[in-house]
């Protein structure tokens, strides 16, 4: 009889036990995504999110969204201070400047276990910012974006004009801009070219010119005064202010520069601009068409490219953090790169988004949307400002001085090397 009550008690825990071990399997784990994007962007993340949950009933997904990458960050940075992190998030990649201060899972071990993981799928110029010093993988591109040319094809053609050469380097587009270029009554009615005001356009030229910010001694020194910047700034402020054959709006609200110059061309009153892969949804195409940017002189184009990645922050608990990796992985699958692409015209990084029969389509109907991919082979990093900012407004100084004032070249760089030089001697001063 006691062994039989035993039996029936045994049975009974097992029977009730039984639905909670059922629930606990069937419960997923929940993680939480951060990002900053909105519109179309935030839309096209917001629908992976579902389509993630829908594919699998292991891991739920709460996406976090904010206004912008900013926001991300200052919210990032107070959740590490508080010890309270997020499973993994999306931000833009400055966060590269941290890569080695052991905030970020290392996602090597993830990758070498997961056989539906070809990390060379990603181009190597995306995964730049995504490897800390040792070469270990640290986050996962989204999308990048690099600067491209649009052009009136009308106008070239009008003017007798070869685009491939025109672009082959800066020399050949200046003497296609003086050809374009119209003047009435000593003022420039219609400009050849409008390169992009600011210093992101400058220094991708610089560094297709082989130029360099940091010389070859670990960091410890801008490089300012090089042939390379000096040769550069002095043909942009000649065609700027001397020949005004190239023109440039800056200032106003927000992006009002940016969007002057885009109505510029699309108007008449410019045959081409510098502007963004993400310029593209609000081009005609009927009319433009996309080249990558030129190399200067002899020396092949190297533009930067920068665009926000996946993270997994190092201080998350185990299961969120493998979760988080199965997550991220989908969400920068080939597909939803696609999407992202052919929603704003960024790049997909992955090499098999143009073998998705959609976006396949898509690249057939619209040719320019593969010239921001094509220009990623060349690209180089972005330009990693250690001291947190002060190379970057000198860098900003230098570039109103000589592209909105016309100012002397020498005196406007040897400015510029000072500051910088000085943000940079405080920075190494606090750091060793």
């Amino acid at each position: 009889m006691f062994k039989r009550l035993i039996s029936l008690t045994l049975v009974l825990a097992m029977a009730l036990a039984l639905p909670f071990a059922v629930q606990a399997e069937a419960n997923p784990i929940r993680i939480e995504f951060w990002f900053g994007l909105g519109g179309n962007l935030g839309n096209v993340v917001l629908n992976a999110i579902d389509s993630f949950k829908a594919s699998q009933d292991e891991i739920f997904v709460v996406g976090v969204q904010q206004a912008s990458y900013g926001d991300t960050d200052t919210a990032i940075r107070a959740a590490m201070a508080a010890n309270d992190v997020p499973s993994c998030f999306l931000t833009g990649s400055g966060w590269w400047a941290k890569r080695d201060d052991g905030i970020f899972e290392i996602l090597d071990d993830y990758i070498a276990n997961d056989e539906n993981m070809d990390i060379t799928d990603y181009m190597d110029s995306a995964m730049l910012t995504d490897k800390d010093s040792a070469g270990r993988v640290i986050g996962l591109p989204l999308y990048a974006t690099s600067q491209v040319l649009y052009y009136d094809v009308a106008a070239f053609e009008k003017a007798g004009i070869d685009p491939e050469w025109a672009f082959k380097n800066w020399q050949n587009l200046a003497e296609a801009a003086a050809k374009l270029a119209v003047t009435k009554d000593g003022e420039t009615v219609y400009f050849g070219w409008e390169p992009m005001y600011g210093p992101e356009n400058v220094k991708d030229i610089v560094f297709s010119a082989g130029g360099t910010i940091y010389a070859d001694d670990e960091m410890k020194t801008v490089n300012f005064l090089s042939d390379e910047w000096i040769d550069v700034m002095t043909s942009l402020r000649k065609w700027l202010h001397e020949d005004k054959i190239m023109g440039i709006h800056f200032g106003g609200e927000g992006w009002e520069y940016w969007y002057k110059t885009i109505d510029d061309v699309m108007e008449g009153r410019a045959a081409g601009y510098t502007g963004s892969a993400g310029d593209q949804g609000d081009l005609d195409f009927t009319k433009l068409a996309a080249h990558i940017q030129p190399g200067w002189g002899d020396h092949p184009t190297q533009p930067q490219t920068d665009g926000p990645s996946v993270y997994i922050p190092a201080s998350a608990a185990p299961e969120q953090k493998l979760a988080a990796y199965k997550f991220l992985t989908y969400l920068t699958s080939a597909k939803v790169q696609g999407e992202i692409s052919m929603k704003s015209g960024y790049i997909p990084v992955r090499k098999s988004t143009l073998e998705d029969p959609e976006y396949a389509a898509y690249i057939e109907k619209n040719p320019q949307a593969v010239v921001p991919m094509q220009q990623l082979e060349y690209c180089t990093a972005e330009f990693l400002d250690i001291t947190g900012g002060g190379i970057g407004d000198a860098l900003g100084d230098l570039v109103d001085r000589i592209e909105i004032e016309g100012s002397d070249v020498m005196e406007a760089l040897t400015i510029c090397q000072q500051e910088a030089q000085a943000a940079l001697d405080e920075y190494w001063a606090d750091h060793e």
